[in-house]
């Protein structure tokens, strides 16, 4: 109730100001005035004033802002932690990724050497060389594989 009379006097006493300015031939600046006078009333025939009055005299209004706090103070703690340790979110989800992605198939990726090898000696001779020129791309990929794991990619 008193917030009330209180508005609705700094409306009535912001009008009065508006109207002084006006007749003094400065409309414009009259007319932000009277716009900033006409806030307070309007407030109060909203509601708006008595339901913050409502909100701010209510002690459980102020454990529920408390827990807000507590909850944000928990929230700031963890990533503060977090970053400290080094681990991002998006390393943990990419370490999940990775974790996935072998148990599936590790090999699948891997090109097949051929159609299948024959029984002869020329065949058995071949199949360290093949090992060796496969070996060699997987080195080239360790580089690349080791950059995007760096980048948590």
């Amino acid at each position: 109730m008193l917030a009330e009379t209180i508005c609705s006097a700094v409306s009535a006493a912001g009008l009065g100001i508006a109207a002084v300015t006006a007749y003094r031939k400065r409309f414009l600046t009259a007319t932000r005035i009277a716009a900033y006078s006409l806030v307070p009333i309007g407030l109060v025939l909203t509601g708006v004033v008595e339901w913050v009055a409502g909100i701010a005299f209510k002690p459980s209004v102020w454990l529920g802002f408390g827990a807000l706090g507590l909850s944000w103070l928990l929230f700031m703690t963890t990533r503060a932690i977090e970053r400290r340790s080094g681990t991002t979110r998006a390393e943990r989800k990419a370490a999940r990724a990775a974790g996935r992605n072998e148990a599936v198939a590790p090999g699948a990726s891997a090109p097949s050497l051929g159609a299948g090898a024959g029984a002869g000696p020329a065949a058995t001779a071949a199949k360290p060389k093949k090992k060796q020129e496969a070996a060699a791309p997987g080195d080239d990929f360790s580089d690349i594989e080791a950059i995007l794991k760096k980048h948590g990619i």
